[in-house]
């Protein structure tokens, strides 16, 4: 199986519940704050491979959910300047193994990549990976 270098929030549930099911497939996943990371721009945009820069951006962020930015205004070199800067700009999780980088939780894309086990695939069949559980409170989106 793969080992997983997994950038994403620390302390965030959903992240937590993705981590699991790469575990569950056999997979090593090494757990990487992506907020502390010191990220270069030239880095940073191998994650995103053929994304719209508008993928770029974590929808969930507050500075986005609040309409301060509209992701769709803005290019390539914009929007790396606006990451770099906010951390929480970037959408998550970021993964990498064996030379190849991912951004965002798609487990057909991971199934396609990676693998993962007929159990995990049935489990995350029509689940949601973008919202955070908070055992007591109505499901809330991840910043």
């Amino acid at each position: 199986m793969a080992l997983i270098t997994f950038y994403t929030k620390n302390g965030c549930a959903t992240s937590a519940r993705q981590i699991d099911l790469l575990r569950l497939s056999g997979h090593q996943v090494n757990v990487v704050d992506l907020l502390a990371h010191p990220w270069q721009p030239e880095e940073l945009t191998t994650y995103f491979g053929a994304l719209p820069v508008q993928r770029w951006f974590n929808p969930n962020s507050p500075r986005v959910k609040s309409g301060e930015i509209d992701p769709a205004a803005y290019d390539r070199d914009g929007a790396l300047t606006l990451m770099l800067a906010d951390h929480l700009l970037i959408r998550r999780p970021l993964m990498e193994s064996g030379g190849v980088r991912l951004c965002g939780f798609d487990p057909a894309a991971l199934q396609a990549w990676v693998g993962l086990s007929p159990a995990v695939l049935e489990r995350s069949a029509g689940e949601d990976y973008t919202s955070c559980s908070q055992p007591s409170t109505s499901q809330q989106r991840c910043p």
